[in-house]
């Protein structure tokens, strides 16, 4: 006798089902109605198979002609099997939507989730008054609808759906105030959503509904929370003199005794202070927060996922709040949970961030975690099959390898070796393209090598990589790539510089300086600062194929509109400017050209800029332009002076910022050193500036960082975004900027 598959079996049942929903019999249908919905509940496998069937259209259909069916007047037992149908056919619906984005879909496109507004909570309806459960399983299945991102958008500026909306939260049923809540959650995206509904009244409904059942105290949390979030100007309205009572009621919420509770009240509270970092200032309730988010992470299910996520927007680029949150040993108790081993990649990716975040600015707590070992856990996070977990992996190396103690074991060998180098470079060739971002974060920190060990990074690949990706048509891997050359470039030998400037060549550097992308174009013009940075051979590579990439410096200047990219333009050009003659000549005749319909040269407006950065640039330019000691220099200084420029400088002697005010000082000792007959061989040497990109390897911008080959004591300060680092080119002398 022949057996019959499991598949088989079910697409019979199936079909049975589905016959009989069909059936003339309003008695079979609903029955069938009721077996479809034992089927599929909690059943993804046997949700898909009624999708392959067509159940979902189906049901819909049973659905509208029930609605249309609905005999006012009529109560007889006919009319109850009608209302039933409509009850089960709105369950069946919702559950085949309930955690099923392919069930939501087959539902929105047979257009139940309008049915069943109309059907059960249009208040034209009697049934809302005569058979309260059919408002329930209405408002239960759009619920459902509404908790995914497909669900379609609820326009809050129609008045009469702000009516409707009020209507559900005003409604006793907590699954219809819940509705008109979770309606709430998924839509109100915009400022100015969120001021509509705040002075529609929907702030106060959603706080009275915090004394209600947990359904709706949950709802409104959540609703509250989106209201608020990033409009400081609802924010403000909120938590005035007459609603101080309800944010009170909110922090008295977070020690409820239901773990889902606590962890909504707490992102409530958060999304205040992100928006308003004025309110919740007090110590005792940050700490609270802090605890109970961290116990949370102990809850099993999707809440214990959640937590992390929640720890990780409180402490986020607030540093007091990560000193407060190592206080209460955060670093610890996150890799405790870390340690436990297969983890729920939701749960290990938010562990991940959270010790991320909490190692982005505070030294104390990137030196736990590599006391704890935790390094090791990370790189082998490296490696998971979720590309969420890699990700957050990468962002987690990225700030621990700011830290001092990662820098003294990098010199040692001890971290820079292939057991991170390796995972990171085969990363860069991820089919996520936030992996790869997040992998050129963490190797940017890595690649800035201050003991020159970037050996293992070029011998496994990873420059050719790094070009690859600079060519991409993605801007922000573009922008990513050319960060990272930009700080592998830092500091190189002469042999690096080459291997680097063969895999990139000129052509490439020049079509990148001029990027549709402004923020591509500032990173390869640094990048180029770096190149050029150094030895008299360094300035060579920007005269390569005919000066392609100097003519792109030039042109980037004359026509460009961000202080950013012009600070790094005018850096390049200083550079240069430290070379031979030849190359001072040829900064000469990029500085002086005028733009296309322009009165005055670009250097002009760079000196009268109110961007302090871009004048000392361009002053330093003009000094290394000037120098005493080079044969040229009385020259230039005259085409200096008939364009004006040296008039310009004059003016700046009261600068008002100190920076600039003593390279005034000394470009105006030059000038005078022409006229000094006196003068011998000047002391004065050029000046090179290199920089480095977004990461930090130190605590705060008071740290210092002892440089190789610099004598005299130079340091170098470093911020968690640039570093700005110069050095006399034979160690006479020594200045930071």
């Amino acid at each position: 006798m022949p057996t019959t598959t499991a598949s088989a079996v079910c697409t019979t049942v199936g079909n049975n089902i589905l016959l009989r929903l069909t059936s003339g019999e309003r008695d079979v249908k609903l029955k069938a109605l009721r077996e479809l919905k034992n089927q599929i509940i909690g059943n993804r496998t046997k949700k898909l198979s009624f999708l392959k069937l067509g159940a979902v259209p189906a049901v819909a259909g049973i659905l509208s002609d029930a609605v249309s069916a609905v005999d006012v007047a009529d109560n007889d037992e006919n009319d109850r099997i009608v209302k039933d149908i409509i009850v089960q056919s709105a369950a069946v619906l919702g559950s085949f939507a309930c955690g099923f984005e392919a069930g939501v879909r087959a539902v929105l496109d047979a257009g139940a989730d309008i049915l069943i507004q109309r059907g059960c909570l249009v208040e034209e309806m009697p049934l809302l008054k005569s058979y309260m459960e059919v408002v329930d399983a209405g408002a239960r299945s759009l619920k459902m609808i509404y908790q995914s991102k497909m669900a379609p958008k609820y326009d809050f500026l129609q008045e009469e759906n702000m009516e409707f909306l009020l209507s559900l939260l005003n409604n006793e049923s907590e699954n219809v105030s819940g509705l008109g809540a979770s309606i709430i959650s998924h839509s109100c995206k915009t400022s100015l959503e969120q001021k509509l509904l705040f002075d529609a009244g929907v702030l106060k409904r959603l706080t009275s509904l915090l004394g209600g059942s947990l359904i709706q105290r949950d709802a409104s949390l959540e609703s509250i929370a989106t209201i608020f979030k990033n409009n400081p100007e609802v924010v403000s309205q909120f938590v005035g003199p007459d609603t101080g009572r309800t944010l009170s009621c909110i922090i008295e919420i977070v020690k409820d005794r239901f773990a889902r509770t606590r962890l909504l009240a707490s992102l409530c509270l958060i999304v205040i202070r992100n928006a308003s970092p004025c309110y919740l200032q007090d110590v005792g309730i940050k700490t609270k927060l802090i605890n109970n988010l961290l116990e949370l992470l102990d809850d099993p299910g999707r809440v214990g996922d959640e937590a992390s996520f929640a720890f990780s927007s409180l402490i986020a680029e607030k540093e007091d709040m990560q000193k407060l949150a190592f206080e209460v040993n955060g670093v610890d108790k996150l890799y405790n949970h870390l340690q436990k081993g297969s983890l729920h990649p939701r749960r290990f990716e938010g562990i991940l961030l959270a010790l991320a975040d909490m190692c982005s600015k505070l030294e104390c707590c990137r030196s736990r975690c590599l006391s704890l070992q935790v390094l090791k856990l990370v790189v082998d996070a490296l490696a998971h099959d979720s590309s969420d977990v890699r990700s957050a992996a990468c962002m987690c190396l990225r700030s621990v390898s700011r830290s001092i103690k990662f820098i003294q074991n990098l010199s040692a060998g001890s971290f820079m070796n292939e057991t991170i180098v390796i995972p990171l470079v085969r990363l860069l060739d991820d089919t996520s393209t936030a992996v790869q971002v997040a992998a050129l974060g963490a190797i940017s920190n890595i690649v800035v090598d201050f003991t020159t060990r970037r050996s293992t990074f070029i011998r496994l690949g990873g420059v050719k990589l790094l070009v690859q990706l600079s060519k991409s048509m993605d801007s922000t891997i573009r922008l990513n790539a050319l960060r990272a050359l930009r700080n592998l470039i830092f500091l190189a030998e002469d042999k690096c510089k080459e291997e680097i400037f063969m895999e990139l060549t000129a052509s490439l550097l020049a079509s990148l300086i001029c990027d549709p992308e402004p923020s591509v174009q500032e990173q390869a013009l640094a990048l180029v600062r770096n190149l050029v940075d150094g030895r008299i051979n360094s300035v060579e590579y920007i005269f390569a194929e005919d000066g392609i990439i100097l003519d792109a410096v030039g042109r980037q200047l004359r026509i460009a509109s961000k202080a950013e990219i012009e600070i790094q333009g005018m850096y390049v050009l200083g550079n240069v400017a430290t070379g031979k003659e030849s190359h001072k000549e040829a900064v000469m005749d990029q500085l002086l050209l005028r733009a296309e319909n322009k009165a005055q040269s670009c250097i002009i407006k760079f000196l009268q800029s109110n961007d302090s950065r871009l004048r000392t640039a361009a002053v330093w330019a003009v000094l290394n332009l000037t120098c005493s000691s080079s044969p040229g220099s009385s020259g230039r200084l005259v085409k200096l002076h008939d364009a004006g420029i040296v008039s310009h400088v004059k003016n700046m002697v009261n600068d008002p910022c100190l920076d600039v005010k003593l390279r005034v000082k000394t470009a105006l000792e030059q000038f005078n050193s022409f006229d000094d007959s006196l003068a011998s061989t000047s002391c004065l040497q050029f000046l090179t500036v290199r920089a480095v990109g977004e990461l930090s390897h130190v605590v705060d911008p008071s740290s210092k960082i002892p440089c190789d080959s610099i004598s005299n004591s130079c340091y170098v300060y470093v911020t968690d975004f640039c570093v700005i680092y110069s050095h006399v080119a034979n160690s006479i002398n020594s200045q930071c900027l």
